[in-house]
């Protein structure tokens, strides 16, 4: 199995090269070594690394910036997912396609499933909603994984700003009535390779198990580092309100991913978030 990882900077892409499984030869590049806003570079890179997988890790993920970056937002998330599939199906490559929850607005109250229809908030969300639109026009065989909250032991993430947080304050708030699931990226990234070894395509969810808030995600940091001694003293965790903590863009109020037709591909559930976020957490025990 050959393999190309675009996005390989970020934590969904190191990942993802970190979980290869044995025998794969793997192309990873990471935005300075390939564009992914440059179809020409896209397909060079394609064609050099003779893969017959492409995962599209790449994205612009600063939410409430898109919010006065659209055009930027714009062309990473939506214009050059759809150029990557057209590459990728047109040099016989298989693409894997990361999304995102926010393409759902929250209100529904239920679980979501690959078949309900999107709905959008920010430009952020519009951006990966218009993304998966382009990806499944220029090649209907891709695979597209929508995730949450995703998190690693590197990187700017939520776990590491609370953690920063915790250990600079002795208190601090989070919102309360946000609901999802925290997602660890090595947990994502063997999920992705599986998925496309099993030939899997259209549109898929995957996350962890388990449904939190921000708020359960953050004391759930806090305990799990004070036992591991990241954090020298308990942290006060106040649970707030949305409507108290105003962002430049919207968040779903619950995006909870339906991923029981993808654990069924898969062979079983994924661990539960709370299990995940210790390991991340002796990880960074581990490595200082």
């Amino acid at each position: 199995m050959r393999a190309l990882i675009l996005g390989a900077g970020g934590q969904a892409g190191r990942a993802l090269a970190a979980a290869a499984p044995e025998g794969a030869v793997v192309t990873a590049l990471g935005r300075d070594e390939c564009d992914v806003r440059d179809a020409g570079q896209v397909a060079r890179a394609i064609e050099a690394a003779r893969a017959g997988i492409v995962f599209n890790a790449a994205a612009y993920t600063a939410v409430d910036r898109a919010e006065s970056e659209p055009a930027e937002a714009g062309v990473l998330n939506a214009q050059a997912p759809g150029r990557i599939a057209a590459a990728a199906h047109r040099l016989g490559a298989r693409l894997v396609h990361l999304s995102t929850d926010f393409v759902f607005d929250g209100a529904s109250g239920a679980p979501y499933r690959p078949d309900d229809p999107v709905s959008p908030l920010g430009v952020y969300a519009r951006s990966k909603a218009d993304g998966e639109a382009a990806v499944a026009m220029a090649d209907p065989a891709a695979l597209i994984v929508r995730t949450a909250w995703v998190y690693a032991p590197e990187g700017a993430n939520f776990v590491n700003t609370m953690l920063r947080l915790m250990r600079e304050r002795e208190r601090v708030t989070v919102v309360a009535d946000q609901l999802g699931t925290p997602t660890w990226a090595p947990s994502l990234a063997r999920a992705l390779w599986q998925l496309a070894a099993n030939g899997a395509s259209g549109m898929h969810h995957f996350t962890d198990a388990g449904i939190a808030s921000r708020y359960d995600f953050a004391v759930a940091i806090e305990e799990e580092a004070r036992a591991a001694g990241l954090l020298e003293r308990a942290v006060a965790v106040a649970p707030v309100r949305t409507g108290d903590y105003p962002t430049p863009a919207p968040r779903p109020a619950c995006s909870v991913l339906d991923k029981s037709d993808t654990w069924a591909l898969l062979g079983g559930a994924a661990p539960h978030w709370r299990v995940n976020l210790r390991a991340n957490i002796e990880e960074l025990r581990r490595h200082g």
